[in-house]
């Protein structure tokens, strides 16, 4: 009777932190309005160009923290490429949920010259679209996956598998768009879901795209073509890339460096790499190696060349 009444306490201990986590996710506070007044909606058509600025910006995760964000005051220009790059815990990835209003901000985020802070949360999160480093599957089928508010067409939605190189492994399931997925994607490769998230980007079709290191996770062809498709099929759009590797910014048109939630620096990465002395690009390239240090630096004045001869 002893032993049954210990395992019997210690079976109840477990199972009531279930109840434990119910009751504190219940008394969290809600989100903002998902939607707003009909006078307050942004037009159908925005954002039309995709320019972001951020004026005396500040964010925090609770709302005595401390601020992780501190006064930012940037100007992104409509269909300009930007970089963000930092060490760990600089804030880069906070600047992605300022954008999507996870935390609490203070300043003005506006897009297009509309406040974000006016908008409901539905209106601002569905023309923003991003492809995580961990791509986010769920379960059901492929159609739903990409397309869960069911407003594309099938041709649209084999057209976009077909720009990814998805058409032909898809076309080759039992049921095609129909197709179950597993928790988390986990019938298909990390490549494949990447890739879906990537298709699930063009089909939206926003004007403004965030990348957090999406190629991290795959092999190097798989790299290529997303960067690649990124290239061709958003090159009308504003794309904000998290960078963890140097590589992937050295073609941007500006770079953004984070350094404990401030912006220190911010323009074409082979201008900020001609600072010697006391440039925070300019270290970050440097501890990577005298030999990558090299690549990095051909690579950064390539494109600032042809950057230059694009604009004479």
């Amino acid at each position: 009777m002893c032993q049954w009444g210990m395992r019997q306490t210690a079976e109840l201990e477990n199972q009531m932190t279930s109840v434990e986590r119910v009751i504190e996710y219940a008394e969290q506070p809600s989100e903002p309005a998902t939607e707003t007044e009909p006078k307050y909606r942004p037009p159908v058509d925005w954002p039309h160009s995709g320019g972001l600025t951020f004026t005396n910006f500040t964010l925090r995760y609770a709302p005595d923290g401390k601020d992780v964000l501190k006064d930012i005051n940037i100007t992104i220009k409509p269909r300009e490429k930007i970089g963000i790059v930092g060490r760990t815990g600089a804030g880069k990835s906070s600047i992605i949920q300022a954008l999507f209003r996870l935390a609490f901000n203070d300043g003005i985020i506006e897009i297009d010259g509309i406040n974000t802070e006016t908008l409901g949360l539905h209106d601002l999160r569905s023309k923003i679209s991003i492809i995580p480093q961990d791509p986010i599957l769920f379960t059901g089928t492929l159609r739903h996956n990409l397309d869960p508010f069911e407003e594309k067409t099938d041709d649209d939605i084999w057209s976009a598998l077909a720009q990814v190189e998805l058409k032909e492994p898809v076309s080759h399931l039992p049921r095609g768009l129909d197709s179950k997925m597993s928790d988390g994607g986990s019938n298909f490769s990390m490549g494949q879901r990447q890739l879906v998230c990537l298709a699930r980007a063009i089909l939206r079709n926003n004007r403004i795209l965030v990348l957090d290191e999406a190629t991290a996770n795959v092999d190097p062809e798989t790299d290529r073509l997303i960067q690649t498709t990124i290239r061709n099929k958003f090159a009308q759009c504003t794309v904000l890339t998290i960078a963890h590797r140097l590589h992937t910014v050295m073609d941007s048109g500006r770079v953004l460096v984070v350094d404990a939630g401030r912006v220190v620096e911010f323009g074409h990465p082979y201008d900020l790499i001609q600072k010697s002395q006391g440039g925070f690009f300019r270290a970050l390239v440097d501890e990577t190696g005298p030999i990558t240090s090299v690549q990095l630096i051909e690579l950064a004045k390539r494109n600032f060349d042809r950057a230059n001869q694009a604009t004479s």
